[in-house]
């Protein structure tokens, strides 16, 4: 279906950007995966002919530019890159704020402006931020994730502005708890502030999804497959919610 694509995805070596880098890869495209762990980045493409890692930290803008450099005309950019920090905002300090910015919001300026870059003249491209739900609605305790995941919707959406009719599209994927080693590390964290137990824990995250589950990452893959394949032209400045019905 996407042979002779090639794709990027940012924040590559794990959860849902290492599944869309395997998906991918089985579709026929080439893939690059870069991240801030080369060891994790290594994982994910050892034995994949069809998939190369990049060591990048999608905040530095430096980084960003030598990325993509490195990797080559691409024809489907995925800034998946992300971090969650939770705290009342009463006890979020400047450095956690910056630090979710730096990643949630700069990190998503920064590939889309290069991706945009390079797709420009090319006649089809594709540009899928991965945000959240928190991108759509607000949620106590992660004000500063909140705030840089409704920014990179925003963001998201004037990019689609500006390349409609190029036939680049720009889209957003916002999926709730996805089954991620990062909503592992938020389960551990309310266990420690709450002392729940595990599935207390995992039921306060899950409470909100009309299905009572987490996301799985294959799903969020498929919605990033099916931006990138037929019949998807005319989706453009969309934020997609991946959440079993909770908006």
């Amino acid at each position: 279906m996407l042979a002779g694509h090639r794709v990027l995805i940012t924040g590559g070596g794990s959860g849902v950007g290492a599944d869309m880098a395997l998906a991918f890869a089985a579709a026929g495209a080439e893939v690059v995966v870069a991240g801030r762990r080369r060891e994790a980045l290594d994982a994910v493409v050892a034995g994949e002919p069809r998939m190369r890692a990049i060591e990048a930290d999608v905040s530095v803008e430096n980084d960003v530019v030598q990325l993509f450099a490195a990797a080559g005309p691409v024809d489907i950019v995925i800034a998946n890159a992300g971090a969650a920090e939770s705290a009342p905002i009463t006890r979020t300090s400047i450095d956690v704020w910056q630090r979710m910015m730096a990643v949630n919001l700069t990190g998503v300026f920064l590939t889309l402006r290069e991706g945009v870059r390079q797709l420009e003249g090319r006649g089809w491209g594709r540009l899928i931020t991965v945000a959240s739900t928190a991108g759509l609605r607000g949620y106590a305790y992660v004000s500063a994730y909140t705030a840089a995941k409704h920014g990179a919707v925003g963001l998201t959406r004037a990019v689609a502005q500006e390349v409609a009719g190029s036939g680049i599209t720009a889209n957003a994927l916002c999926p709730g708890y996805v089954d991620t080693e990062l909503t592992e590390r938020t389960i551990a964290n309310i266990m420690a502030t709450t002392g729940r137990s595990h599935d207390e824990a995992l039921r306060a995250l899950t409470r909100a999804n009309p299905q009572g589950r987490l996301v799985q990452p294959a799903e969020v893959t498929a919605a990033a497959l099916w931006l990138c394949g037929p019949g998807s032209a005319a989706v453009n400045g969309q934020a997609i919610a991946i959440d079993g019905g909770e908006l």
